[in-house]
């Protein structure tokens, strides 16, 4: 890719490249990336692009404050919408550069490594460019301990049983491609949760041909790491939506692991108030509303991380989700009485009625509770 200075490249038209940073709290790590990369891509027509969840510690402000000096930084703040791989898919539609690139906000990516997946891309030697930590030469010592480095793990050896292709990091959040061929998989792709590069891999059509390339990922020094137990949940949800060919909603695997964690807790509470005497029909009641209290926290800050309720909402989203709930249970012991009846045997029935339980709360909390505004 020839090298020009960024006012030929103004001359010439937009950028050829663009790095898409979705970010949340990162206000602190604004400035010095947008100073790294200036080093680091100097006389190539360029943008970057941050794609900002409304973060409140100002991040949007940070970027605007840049943007008003620079005519390659440009900033996204989505309002009512989280998530990065949604950040990145909006990042990526908004460009018109040939080569995306995308990268964390948080410094940890070696943006030194930026050169070598761009034209890796550019020269045609492969599809997606991947900054691997796994390869000679690459490094993960910049997560923070070892139960992180546990999850990271533990996501890469699930994935790989699972990629068309072969790859040491398909956890990796640094990579480069053509935006056509990211365009051409974007209607296939579930935009939950956080790893993007892996739903871009099993999202295409037929398998791409990848190249990795060694990178270090440095310790954090500013914000905080988005990675935890939850945002795992949503990897391992993903992998049997994508496995199954979208049969199965990445969001209703969800949904249901929430409920189990709920029967869970109705069975812990109302066993430990049985243990203060209280009569069983009573803690059985008590044990419900407390599986409904617990399915609503998850389902709030998991299921539907992306839609989550605060405030006054999350007080009648609550109410609501009970209600639901509620009306579930009725439909679970009706249909599993009527089944009963008419000769099933008692495991078809149970089921039966639990399975339309489920579908009939994961309906309502979709479209009444969690709907997308």
């Amino acid at each position: 890719m020839p090298a020009q200075s960024l006012a030929e490249g103004g001359a010439a038209g937009g950028p050829e490249i663009s790095i898409i940073v979705p970010c949340y709290n990162e206000v602190a790590n604004v400035a010095p990336l947008v100073g790294m990369l200036e080093s680091i891509m100097a006389g190539r027509r360029w943008e970057v692009i941050f794609v900002d969840d409304n973060s409140p510690d100002g991040t949007t402000g940070a970027v605007c404050a840049q943007a008003a000096r620079k005519a390659y930084v440009r900033g996204i703040c989505r309002i009512g919408r989280r998530g990065l791989s949604t950040a990145v898919i909006e990042g990526v539609l908004s460009s018109s550069a040939q080569i995306v690139a995308v990268m964390d906000g948080d410094l940890q990516h070696d943006e030194s490594r930026l050169i070598a997946l761009i034209d890796a891309v550019a020269s045609g030697d492969c599809e997606v460019a991947v900054g691997s930590r796994h390869v000679e030469g690459g490094s993960n010592a910049g997560l923070a301990n070892a139960w992180r480095h546990a999850l990271s793990d533990s996501g890469i050896w699930l994935a790989q049983r699972f990629l068309p292709v072969s790859l040491t990091d398909p956890m990796s959040g640094f990579f480069a491609l053509r935006r056509e061929t990211f365009v051409a998989i974007a209607p296939r792709l579930s935009g939950t949760g956080f790893k993007i590069l892996l739903d871009l891999l099993l999202s295409a059509e037929k398998p791409l041909s990848v190249r990795e390339i060694d990178c270090g990922f440095r310790p954090r020094v500013a914000g905080e790491s988005k990675l935890d137990a939850l945002v795992m949940l949503q990897f391992a949800a993903l992998l049997l939506e994508k496995t199954s060919r979208g049969l199965v909603p990445l969001r209703f695997v969800a949904f249901c692991i929430v409920g189990l964690a709920g029967v869970g807790a109705n069975l812990g509470v109302m066993h430990l108030v049985r243990l203060c005497g209280v009569h069983f029909s009573t803690a059985q009641a008590i044990g419900t509303v407390a599986a409904m209290v617990v399915n609503f926290s998850l389902d709030n800050n998991f299921t539907y991380r992306d839609r989550r309720l605060r405030g006054q909402s999350c007080v009648w989203g609550l109410l609501l989700f009970m209600l639901v709930c509620s009306v579930g249970a009725l439909a679970d012991v009706g249909v599993a009485h009527l089944m009963y009846a008419q000769s099933y045997r008692v495991n078809e029935a149970s089921l039966a009625g639990a399975v339309l339980a489920v579908v009939w709360n994961y309906a309502m909390s979709s479209t009444i509770i969690w709907r997308t505004r």
